[in-house]
């Protein structure tokens, strides 16, 4: 069951007002101002498309980010964290699932915050931009 939206709080509109959440018959909505007229957008369209980014931005970077990961586990020289890491990074899909069903806690939310993680929508619930700290710039055209 998706009950909780998982951005919530990093969030805000194409001019930079916050965006608020609301649960209606258990569903939850992000909420835009548009000029007075409160846009109800269901959470879970707009939370994919911030998963769909970021998920974007790490393909074709996975061994930076396997790598990067064994080292702050203390695992370099371990084949079976690299083969765990490397199936986790393949299915990611089923992560998006489950945190639909856990959610994101709030302190790490929080922390995200904190850090410069923002996303910009705009009164249709289009992600604009996802800024995050420690981005991996985009591969130069050749």
């Amino acid at each position: 069951m998706y009950s909780h939206p998982l951005f919530s709080g990093l969030i805000s509109d194409e001019y930079g007002q916050p965006v608020n959440t609301v649960s209606i018959n258990g569903e939850p909505f992000y909420i835009v101002n548009d000029a007075g007229f409160l846009r109800h957008i269901p959470a879970a369209d707009v939370d994919r498309q911030v998963f769909d980014t970021l998920m974007e931005q790490i393909r074709g970077h996975e061994d930076i980010i396997i790598e990067q990961a064994q080292k702050m586990l203390n695992q370099e020289d371990n084949l079976f964290s690299r083969a765990v890491l490397l199936n986790q990074l393949k299915n990611m899909d089923k992560q998006f699932e489950a945190l639909k069903e856990t959610g994101i806690p709030d302190a790490s939310r929080e922390y995200l915050g904190l850090m410069g993680f923002k996303v910009k929508i705009n009164i249709h619930g289009e992600v604009l931009s996802v800024d995050q700290p420690g981005q991996i710039p985009p591969p130069e055209d050749e």
